[in-house]
């Protein structure tokens, strides 16, 4: 596969969403971390004049392992979800199967460390659905995303499993899980060989500039993922937001959250049905929503002129300029959305 597309696999919604702009392009629930957790990172600060200790590592890992039913050698904090597609070469691969239209950075990561790719790239007229004999039989790594960016599709925790089998690796991206009620379809309290769970805390808590998630699986394969990471791989405050963001009443508002992530996308899925010429994939289940629009590009720029940035869809593979992502968000900031695709929709 060659190369010369890898700036637009490192393409993010940031770069989409300049200062000043209403801010449809990013997927994040809060401006900032909520006060109490803000108050847990400042207690935290103290902290910083020693190394990371073993003992704080111990405490996140056990927080997010009766977070999930497992046992804590089955959990690795990392500095961000980001950080395990960066560490999927050490479990050296010969052909990563990639489900797309995905988040992009997996490829990315693999490619640049020379692993045959192959991408999976599934159906829209199939509303996006993952089916598990599309995959090569020869891939020994599969890599997909729960509910998947940008499509925002969740799929079967039971069509997932059936991507297991000897010699594979199973690496499930569910950075959007805890914004689906009830988790459904997680597979991050299963322990199976093979079996790789990556879980952001970003989305959920406002801590993009944090970096903080956790991957969860057989202790000799997170050994394997880590063996080329530093000492201390993560810092103090992430190993305080790991275990504050695992605590029941943590768990209880990400609840909430995401049941109302699920009233406010309803709302903006029947706005956004009364513009002629969108197309918006239904069967969503992630706070944000993939759109087709004719003239994609100068839609696109029309909303920023409105003052809203949306994500450019282009970028991931399987998608074209006619792609839009939108985040969900309040009612109020999701009318505003919707007055702004009419106005830009009409002139065009």
């Amino acid at each position: 596969m060659s190369g010369d597309d890898r700036e637009l696999l490192r393409h993010h919604g940031d770069v989409d969403a300049a200062r000043g702009l209403a801010d449809f392009a990013v997927n994040v629930r809060l401006e900032r971390p909520p006060e109490w957790l803000r108050a847990r990172l400042a207690e935290a600060l103290g902290d910083l004049g020693s190394y990371p200790s073993a003992a704080a590592d111990e405490a996140a890992r056990r927080a997010v392992a009766t977070r999930h039913d497992r046992h804590p050698d089955e959990v690795v904090v990392l500095a961000g979800a980001a950080e395990g597609f960066a560490l999927l070469p050490a479990l050296r691969p010969k052909l990563a199967a990639l489900i797309h239209p995905s988040f992009t950075e997996p490829e990315l990561a693999l490619r640049n460390a020379g692993v045959d790719v192959e991408r999976v790239v599934l159906d829209p007229a199939d509303g996006y659905r993952l089916h598990a004999d599309q995959v090569p039989d020869e891939a020994d790594m599969v890599v997909l995303g729960n509910p998947t960016n940008p499509t925002s599709v969740l799929h079967p925790a039971d069509e997932i499993r059936k991507l297991l089998r000897p010699g594979r690796i199973v690496v499930v991206d569910e950075a959007f899980i805890d914004t689906v009620p009830g988790e459904r379809e997680s597979l991050a309290h299963l322990a199976e060989p093979g079996l790789l769970v990556l879980r952001s805390l970003t989305k959920m808590w406002g801590l993009p500039g944090l970096r903080a998630g956790y991957a969860l699986g057989a202790p000799e394969l997170l050994a394997e993922l880590g063996r080329n990471r530093p000492h201390w791989p993560v810092n103090s405050l992430v190993l305080t937001a790991v275990r504050a963001c695992c605590e029941p009443h943590a768990i209880d508002e990400s609840q909430r959250a995401a049941a109302e992530f699920t009233e406010h996308r309803a709302g903006l899925l029947a706005e956004l049905a009364d513009l002629p010429g969108i197309d918006v994939v239904r069967a969503a289940e992630a706070p944000f929503l993939l759109l087709r629009v004719p003239d994609g590009q100068r839609v696109r720029e029309a909303l920023r002129d409105r003052g809203v940035a949306v994500r450019r869809g282009d970028t991931f593979p399987g998608l074209d300029t006619d792609h839009l992502r939108v985040a969900v968000r309040e009612p109020e900031q999701n009318s505003l959305l919707v007055k702004a695709f009419r106005d830009a929709v009409e002139i065009g």
